[in-house]
């Protein structure tokens, strides 16, 4: 049987850019994969019947675009069995992501050379559910392979200025940041920071002999400090380099929004990012001996919650993304309750929306569903210079969206590992209630996931390497 060309889609509430929930219908060419007409009405029992439509009408169920999860480890090539292109993606669909942007590391190699980057790309073909676009990175010596990476496609730099856990991908000095900066400040891309700096005025580590399994010892070793200081140095970099966007990953310290305040006023190109974990989970929550909690920088107070949520509702941070970042379950020494040992990364990809959901339609929190998709598709669109194909639902824009119901719950009423579908099914929000759940992903017209369907039945992943 032939797949009609056309799709519609109509619903009574469907999120356009425009604002709030309405009704509307919406079709994709199928051979395109690109929306080609917005009808602001919801159709009903009105459609004719076409061999060449196929309607979809979803009633009540909300109509959301495709969203834009710019911070994702894929580790593959070389730590497969952390996670993986076709894992990852699978698990990002069955969240309403369509399209990823996976970072440079933990793959081997890292994305800092453009044979890296071919490698990366050869492995992926065939591999993914979602449409996938790639970060590269900024390490010490490479500054000379950062043009040819931006000319294959890469959509920025990431860097670190602490250690990251991984000895291919070494942190930068500031010696080293203002060669890389100089090398791409008039480039159509941006260096992304893993803002944290460790000096002589940070407060005192933990002692040796404090106790790795309290969550106490491993915040005290990752003070808020250290990302005060890392920012104030980026903007301070910044200013010599003007026309070069900086990007802050994963902001969790609420005392740096002073600094990012200050940026924003002077002009600087400053974008910034926080996680669902850091907008979701609160210190005062966290048992001793849970070392799935653990990431860098670390899930810090209610107080320090409450601040990120009002500088994300005021703008002064622009998305917030997964920082999906897995390993073997081994690493994460959930036996031993051991936090300091463990790798530090929370698995949360295809939870991010229910999670920032719940949480943000509290009535302390008062944002909306708009405001909470926005920040998960438009904004981290623009973020990866995605936004002119993905990112909202618009005529002339690729054909991705997702089927949500706002008040279904998870199975059972909690997150399970039965919900979890990337590869190590150890994840933070296991045992939370969240809200709202996606039915069903559709890229560029085609379904990718559905729910009623065991997820993946009867579907194959095309995604596409932007």
């Amino acid at each position: 049987m032939t797949t009609p060309r056309y799709l519609k889609v109509t619903s009574k509430n469907v999120l356009l850019p425009s604002g709030n929930p309405q009704p509307a219908t919406i079709t994709v060419d199928r051979i395109s994969g690109k929306i080609v007409s917005i009808d602001l009405r919801y159709l009903g029992e009105e459609h004719h019947r076409d061999s060449n439509i196929e309607v979809l009408d979803v009633g009540e169920k909300h109509v959301l675009p495709g969203l834009v999860d710019a911070h994702v480890h894929l580790n593959e090539p070389g730590r497969t069995d952390w996670e993986g292109f076709w894992t990852g993606t699978r698990a990002a669909v069955s969240g309403g992501v369509t399209t990823v942007v996976d970072m440079p590391l933990n793959s081997i190699p890292p994305t800092t050379t453009v044979e890296n980057l071919e490698i990366k790309r050869k492995v992926a073909q065939g591999q993914c559910w979602t449409d996938i676009a790639f970060w590269g990175g900024a390490i010490p010596g490479n500054q000379k392979d950062l043009k040819p990476l931006i000319a294959c496609g890469v959509k920025g730099f990431k860097c670190f200025l602490i250690e990251s856990g991984v000895e291919e991908f070494p942190c930068v000095s500031e010696h080293d940041l203002l060669d890389h900066m100089k090398e791409i400040e008039h480039e159509p891309t941006a260096l992304l920071f893993h803002a944290e700096l460790d000096n002589c005025s940070s407060p005192a580590r933990p002692h040796h002999s404090a106790d790795p399994t309290l969550y106490e010892t491993f915040l005290a070793s990752r003070p808020e400090d250290l990302e005060v200081n890392a920012i104030t140095l980026i903007t301070r970099l910044q200013e010599k380099y003007p026309s070069l966007r900086c990007h802050i990953v994963h902001l969790s310290a609420s005392p740096a929004l002073g600094a990012i305040r200050a940026a924003k006023e002077k002009g600087l190109k400053l974008t910034v990012e926080t996680c669902f974990h850091y907008l979701s989970l609160s210190a005062n929550d966290i048992p001793d001996g849970h070392p799935e909690f653990k990431c860098c920088p670390p899930i810090r107070d209610e107080s320090n919650r409450d601040q990120l949520w009002k500088a994300l509702l005021d703008g002064d941070i622009d998305c917030v993304v997964s920082d999906h970042s897995p390993c073997v379950i081994e690493l994460k020494k959930v036996e031993e309750g051991d936090i300091m040992g463990a790798w530090g990364g929370i698995n949360s990809l295809g939870l991010g929306l229910s999670s920032l959901w719940t949480e943000g339609r509290k009535p302390e929190r008062g944002a909306t569903l708009s405001q909470i998709v926005n920040w998960m598709s438009k904004r981290t669109a623009e973020h990866a210079g995605l936004d002119t194909v993905k990112g909202s639902l618009a005529v002339g824009l690729d054909g991705d969206f997702v089927i949500w119901d706002a008040e279904a719950e998870f199975k059972g009423g909690l997150v399970s590992k039965e919900e979890l579908h990337f590869k190590n099914k150890l994840s933070a929000y296991q045992g939370l209630v969240l809200r709202g759940v996606v039915q069903q992903t559709f890229l560029r017209g085609q379904p990718v996931y559905d729910r009623s369907q065991k997820g993946f039945d009867g579907l194959s992943p095309i995604g596409k390497l932007l």
